[in-house]
């Protein structure tokens, strides 16, 4: 039995709306991603309702600040039961380990996970913005391998780092894809886009699917055909 999931992206600005869509969806174990939009326009209330209705939460913070304030923010977040939180591989070593250490310390299970490259950048802004030399795979690559050194449970990356990085790091390392639409969908402000086919032949654990799923006719639906191309 697979143990890839498909996350649903709660890209709403209110509670209200995001009730509403997961009323759709009743009868169904959802793993949602919650992010700064939803979280910080609506606050811990938003955890509340999700974890009351029993579904597992994505919490896509990409924290990013100096070790002792990720620490205890994440040990903050304990208490909410959250099963992801997000973490910029950019902070380094000492902030990667001490956002683990966090979730050690109040004995949870919570999964860690760093940010690498985010799949809107390209490699030319990554090389003129970031004053990045290398290539954007091997960007990806380096912060992969220092989030395994630091100890955490795995990184976000494109679909196509994926294999990569498994290689790399071993098949226990976590790795989640967003970017992911069908061929009939707009990439939006996504620029290295997949399939949840792609994403399964390049061996993700999870993808995070949003817009292709919460502005179709028939949300529901469509989550359902992903998930069987996916899972």
């Amino acid at each position: 039995m697979s143990n890839r999931e498909v996350i649903i992206a709660l890209d709403f600005d209110s509670l209200d709306k995001t009730c509403k869509f997961l009323n759709l969806f009743e009868n169904q174990n959802l793993f949602v991603k919650i992010g700064m939009e939803l979280f910080y326009q609506n606050g811990l209330q938003v955890l509340h309702e999700i974890k009351n209705r029993g579904h597992k939460i994505f919490l896509d913070l990409k924290l990013h600040d100096i070790p002792n304030t990720v620490y205890h923010a994440v040990k903050g977040l304990m208490k909410f039961d959250v099963d992801i939180i997000t973490v910029h591989c950019a902070g380094g070593l000492t902030m990667l380990n001490q956002a683990k250490q966090a979730v050690f310390d109040q004995n949870k299970n919570t999964k860690i996970i760093g940010i690498t490259q985010l799949t809107s950048t390209s490699e030319t802004e990554m090389q003129t913005q970031q004053k990045i030399s290398t290539s954007l795979q091997d960007s990806v690559l380096n912060y992969a391998k220092l989030a395994k050194e630091a100890n955490i449970d795995g990184v976000v990356s494109s679909v196509w780092e994926t294999k990569k990085i498994k290689e790399q790091n071993g098949n226990n390392f976590l790795v989640i894809n967003p970017g992911i639409r069908l061929e009939k969908d707009d990439s939006g402000d996504q620029k290295r886009v997949a399939s949840p086919l792609d994403a399964k032949n390049q061996l993700a654990d999870f993808i995070v699917v949003g817009r292709p799923i919460t502005k179709d006719n028939n949300p529901l639906e469509k989550y359902l055909e992903i998930k069987r191309m996916f899972v």
